[in-house]
């Protein structure tokens, strides 16, 4: 088991077109965008008012996947089930990504709802409080209270598994820190898309011009601002500077062209001097949290293949693969919308 869990994997492909096309739009507008407004709290707000579109956008889950929004919780958290036959004992917890001020559950439908076809099991897609007007610690804090939350609905903590993309990735690691610091039981496992793992005063200069969506500098600022007052090299605030023992396996998925990607190979160098399991996947030519472009971009389809391999390693319980042609790269698109419950 511990070589199907404790590995480097650089997939190997032909770039699709749909993976250049996005890559050359994004350059075009999303990148350039972040670097202008990200200068001020207005400007978060118009990119916060930008993404909330995308809520408001017809992007229905396709048949079967049922999304119920979660009826004890103020905000926009919601349980999301694909598939056939789930273990309803089981549950993955998600956090969405967003850089801390913008995207919800809802933007992240094209992951939680694959993440629950692969895991054979409901995906509890939680939405946490954010800034500017919340800090970190107020994320971490809501992020904890989700996690004991399944506790207290009965599910054992060994049939929980933690996953998140970028300012969710940096939220799933500081979850899994402060649970082992506060001597609470752990997950099974934990899943980092492209996680945002260092808030210090380090400078990104790696992948700083490749990157076709996040300006390198804009980063630095975020993280400035998201970590005024606190010490910035504290484990909960950059956890690669975390102690990883005793800590469940962990997958950590990266482009190989995002500035975030170093991030994602420190946390795994780090873990595994801790003695924890570590799957690494690195993808070639592939932009920031890529497994959201999922419904367009097959590269991004595949990946939820490899997760699938990681969840059946980390269980022990090897299986046929989930069917569904909303995961394989060669498969057409997804059918007409279906209806969701919301």
């Amino acid at each position: 088991m511990q070589q199907e869990i404790d590995v480097d994997v650089h997939p190997v492909y032909p770039i699709s077109w749909r993976a250049s096309a996005f890559n050359g739009l994004l350059r075009g507008t999303t990148k350039p965008m972040s670097a202008i407004l990200l200068r001020h709290t207005v400007g978060m707000s118009v990119l916060a008012r930008i993404a909330a579109l995308g809520e408001r956008l017809p992007l229905h889950a396709p048949p079967g996947v049922e999304i119920v929004k979660d009826g004890d919780d103020a905000c926009g958290s919601e349980w999301i089930r694909a598939g056939q036959d789930l273990d309803e004992r089981k549950v993955l917890l998600y956090f969405h990504g967003g850089a801390y001020f913008l995207c919800s559950p809802a933007t992240h439908r094209p992951i939680t709802w694959r993440l629950s076809t692969v895991a054979r099991r409901p995906v509890y897609a939680h939405d946490y409080r954010q800034g500017p007007v919340h800090t970190l610690s107020e994320s971490l804090s809501d992020a904890l209270a989700a996690y004991e939350g399944l506790l207290d609905q009965g599910y054992d903590s060994r049939d929980i598994v933690i996953a998140g993309d970028s300012a969710g990735g940096h939220l799933t690691l500081a979850t899994l820190l402060a649970l082992r610091d506060k001597g609470a039981p752990l997950p099974s496992a934990a899943i980092c898309l492209s996680p945002w793992a260092d808030l210090s005063e380090s400078r990104r200069n790696v992948n700083r011009w490749v990157d076709p969506i996040v300006p390198a500098g804009r980063v630095d600022w975020l993280a400035r601002r998201w970590t005024a007052g606190l010490d910035r090299r504290d484990p909960l605030v950059s956890p690669v500077y975390g102690d990883y023992t005793g800590l469940p396996p962990l997958m950590v998925v990266t482009g190989s062209t995002e500035v975030l990607r170093d991030e994602g190979r420190r946390v795994a160098l780090q873990a595994r001097r801790a003695g924890v399991k570590v799957t690494y996947e690195e993808w070639h030519r592939m932009p920031h949290a890529f497994p959201i472009l999922a419904d367009v971009v097959p590269e991004a389809r595949l990946v939820f293949r490899h997760i699938e391999r990681f969840l059946q390693a980390v269980t022990g319980t090897p299986g046929a693969p989930a069917p569904h042609p909303g995961l394989d790269p060669a498969a057409p698109p997804d059918p007409a919308p279906g209806s969701a419950a919301a």
